[in-house]
């Protein structure tokens, strides 16, 4: 993305406290994985920031804050993170898990030095927080990913793949040496045989509005491209990295971050849906849903931005978890703290599989089973 700094945030877990309900139908034999590019827990949990809102520096003048206020604003914060995220508050909060509401001491953060995305995701996916990855143009990463690692266990080879807004995924998950599809930025879905709709979505890639030049597309492509992928080759473990969130951040936009936010929550419920009517996937299918890296609150100037050299609040993050088997908690209220580089582990442990690398790998998170 075009990215000055960012980081990585994506973990996603069980923890301990609320609503004690189990989801014990089926057992979990896929896992779907989900990021939303520099997404704020404060938004996710407080709904719109009524300061920010109103700062004129911060969307496209008086109309544009009226309209926020009108879409998003209620009076408490439960009233307002629902009227962004109503799948969040109505459907995960209820069967799922939620975790990373600072107001509770519940924490989740990246473990990274560099707070910016690709050392980030690769601290997600690898769940080795390397130091010598410290920039966003970084070379195809030397690490073998938890995705690859699953791609060569019995079962899993063949049923992998990876789409991802920003050109960089090419790199982070290493795609000439993979193993497993991944279809990041302007390239190309569905090979050499792609479907009618993969033409279709093709077509309008390339010939499509790029404000954030060739290095990444508009999420409403990736979005549709991974669920083609989804219902016609059916894997069993695929990720989607969604990046208007970011962007529209730095870029000062307040009502653009919202709308990009509430868009990526509408999809994830179509995602869910379709997972609940699909035979392969139903009660057999976790969604792991997280954010690679936080952004600045403490001075509300600074919530465009993130980074460890200048926004002190940026390493903060928060994941949610939804599924077979999964304890519904809903909103972990108990005090903790999480990491972002026990994500790897724990996608491998959703599937029954052990992580194995040359490098550190962050144990799972055991509170998310109990």
């Amino acid at each position: 993305m075009n990215k000055i700094l960012l980081l990585a945030g994506w973990v996603v877990l069980y923890g301990c406290t609320g609503n004690t309900t189990d989801n014990t139908e089926g057992k979990i034999e896929n896992v779907i994985v989900i990021t939303t590019d520099g997404l704020r827990w404060q938004e996710l949990f407080t709904g719109m920031d009524s300061a920010i809102a109103a700062d004129s520096r911060f969307n496209q003048g008086r109309s544009d804050s009226a309209a926020i206020f009108e879409h998003y604003w209620a009076t408490d914060p439960s009233g307002r993170r629902k009227k962004l995220f109503p799948f969040f508050w109505d459907s995960i909060v209820q069967t799922g898990q939620l975790y990373g509401n600072r107001h509770y001491n519940n924490k989740v953060d990246v473990a990274n030095p560099y707070w910016f995305s690709y050392p980030g995701y690769n601290e997600i996916f690898t769940g080795y927080p390397d130091t010598a990855i410290n920039s966003n143009e970084y070379m195809a990463n030397p690490h073998t990913t938890v995705l690859e690692y699953i791609n060569q266990q019995e079962g899993f080879k063949g049923r992998v793949a990876a789409f991802g807004a920003w050109g960089a995924f090419d790199r982070i998950l290493n795609k000439e040496r993979c193993g497993f599809p991944v279809v990041a930025a302007f390239s190309a879905t569905g090979g050499e045989h792609p479907t009618p709709k993969e033409e279709l979505i093709n077509a309008m890639l390339k010939n499509s509005y790029k404000p954030y030049g060739q290095g990444e597309c508009l999420d409403v492509f990736t979005h549709y491209a991974a669920m083609e992928y989804l219902k016609e080759k059916k894997p069993r473990v695929l990720f989607i990295g969604y990046g208007e969130t970011d962007e529209w951040a730095h870029a000062g936009q307040y009502k653009d971050y919202l709308d990009a936010a509430k868009q990526v929550d509408t999809w994830i419920k179509e995602i869910w849906e379709y997972v609940q009517s699909t035979p392969e996937y139903k009660n057999k299918t976790a969604l792991f849903i997280t954010t690679d890296h936080g952004r600045g609150d403490v001075t509300k100037d600074q919530w465009t931005g993130h980074g460890s050299g200048g926004v002190a609040d940026s390493h903060e993050m928060w994941m949610a978890v939804m599924g077979p088997g999964i304890p519904a908690k809903g909103e972990v209220k108990t005090a903790m703290q999480l990491y972002q580089k026990q994500s790897a582990q724990t996608i491998a442990s959703l599937l029954g599989l052990h992580y194995q690398s040359n490098h550190p790998i962050a144990e799972e998170v055991r509170e998310i089973k109990n």
